[in-house]
This record gives structure tokens, sequence and C-alpha cells, in this order.
């Protein structure tokens, strides 16, 4: 799959979560869901760690799990923030991360 047809494809399914929630996907939700997110992903690495109360403790197979799911939450509203702003990520993370000399 090509980022761009991911893209739309997180886009698409946020855009129906909006409709069936009333939400207006705008930036600023987006951002605020993004805090949202990371906040929800420092948990759950905190709980890969034993670094939380003993009653969240799960197995290392289940943590890796729950570890998976929120990165995809930070990415996926990440890539939708992108899109709102207009902004070309493909391009942005070739320029800052691969190609970063050039």
């Amino acid at each position: 799959m090509q980022f761009t047809e991911l893209q739309e494809k997180l886009v698409q399914n946020l855009v129906r979560y909006g409709k069936k929630h009333k939400i207006t996907i705008d930036e600023d939700f987006a951002l605020f869901k993004l805090f949202e997110e990371v906040g929800e992903l420092s948990q759950a690495i905190l709980t890969d760690r034993k670094k939380s109360r003993p009653v969240k403790h799960v197995s290392k197979e289940e943590s890796k799990k729950q570890v998976a799911a929120e990165l995809a939450d930070v990415l996926g509203m990440v890539v939708v923030i992108a899109h709102l702003m207009d902004i070309d990520l493909e391009d942005a993370l070739d320029k800052k991360w691969i190609n970063k000399e050039k």
C-alpha cells in the first residue's frame, strides 16, 4: 500500500468516527486527540515495563499488543493532522529523516 492510500484510509476512518459521534474533525480536535493518544501510549509503555499499579500488569504478549495499538493511534493522528493542514507528510519524512543531508 502506498503512503497516500494509507493516509486516505486513515482520514476516511476518522471522518466516519466523527459522523458517528457527531464530532467535527478539525485541526483542534486532531491535536487534542493526538495528546490523548500519546498519553495512552505512555500508559501502555509504563505497564509494559511494570511501572504501573500491579493490577494493570499483563503478559508480555498482551503488553506488546497494547503498545502496538497505541503506536498505531499516535501515528494515525499524526497522519490525519498532516492531511488537515495540507502537509505532504511523505515528503516531509523524506526531507527530515531519509535525505536530511541533501
